[in-house]
């Protein structure tokens, strides 16, 4: 079954390209923090993670949680949170019936407290790892305590207590995964590394075909297309560099083996550019 995906750029931080990839420039660029508008048939609305908001800038006006905005200076408006954008869409905050978080660092989880009404699905090992941290623990996950709604665990379905299932082949190096509608429109696949217990989604997009939205699998398509690591730097903040180096790895293969297939990092400039209002979902191979 097809669905409709729609991204949303809700700001970006500033960080210098040489942390993203090796061989990249010692110049500030914009890392876009993008969430998808996942529109189904029969499920109704859904999102894929939130970006910032500006409850960001709240969340981080104290010590130590101003550190994390200063270490990665935060542009973005009100008009650009995920809930501003769906109401231009004629979409009310009690239409999202699920929100899919791929982990939970900040500029992932911004506007998560403007859907009271909706479910809430991540990896349990990902909730246990940051649930209880605050202070400088919090911040060294990238992670803002502020920024979750009370009743997060009330509302909250864990991915990973589903039965797992063999995917389609064509998927490979991806072998196993979850059917979250139980009807083959969105699988959802471990991605760790970057974060404990992140996870990526395969969809098929009625308009463009098949999608993979990756997280921070891959912080450009750069990256990912000629495997190419962060700096050594970027990697210490990693939760399992062996894993990130692994993952980026089947990306890498992936990308490779699957030229019809549009592999989508949640930060890409490139992603954003090329799906943007009237985008076509297509870039250089």
């Amino acid at each position: 079954m097809d669905v409709k995906l729609t991204w949303l750029d809700t700001g970006y931080c500033r960080q210098l390209e040489l942390f993203s990839r090796k061989g990249g420039r010692v110049k500030m660029i914009r890392f876009h923090a993008l969430a998808g508008l996942i529109e189904h048939p029969q499920h109704g609305i859904w999102l894929f993670d939130t970006g910032y908001s500006p409850r960001f800038f709240q969340a981080t006006q104290s010590f130590p949680y101003s550190l994390y905005a200063s270490l990665t200076p935060v542009v973005t408006a009100p008009e650009q949170s995920v809930l501003a954008q769906l109401n231009q869409r004629g979409i009310a905050a009690d239409e999202v019936k699920g929100i899919l978080l791929s982990h939970f660092h900040a500029d992932h989880i911004g506007g998560l407290r403007d859907f009271p009404k909706a479910r809430l699905y991540c990896y349990e090992s990902a909730y246990l790892h940051i649930k209880d941290k605050t202070g400088l623990a919090a911040v060294r996950e990238a992670y803002l305590p502020d920024l979750m709604p009370a009743d997060f665990a009330e509302r909250v379905t864990f991915v990973d207590r589903l039965a797992p299932v063999e995917l389609p082949a064509r998927y490979a190096p991806y072998a196993k995964g979850y059917d979250l509608f139980g009807d083959q429109s969105a699988w959802v696949v471990d991605l760790p590394g970057h974060a404990q217990g992140q996870f990526g989604v395969f969809v098929r997009d009625r308009d463009h075909g098949e999608l993979f939205l990756c997280a921070d699998a891959a912080w450009s398509s750069e990256a990912y297309r000629r495997f190419l690591l962060p700096h050594p730097l970027a990697r210490l903040i990693m939760s399992d560099r062996k894993a990130y180096r692994d993952e980026l790895h089947k990306l890498h293969v992936l990308s490779r083996n699957r030229a019809d297939l549009r592999i989508m990092p949640t930060h890409c400039s490139e992603v954003w550019e090329t799906t943007k209002e009237g985008g076509d979902f297509s870039w250089r191979s």
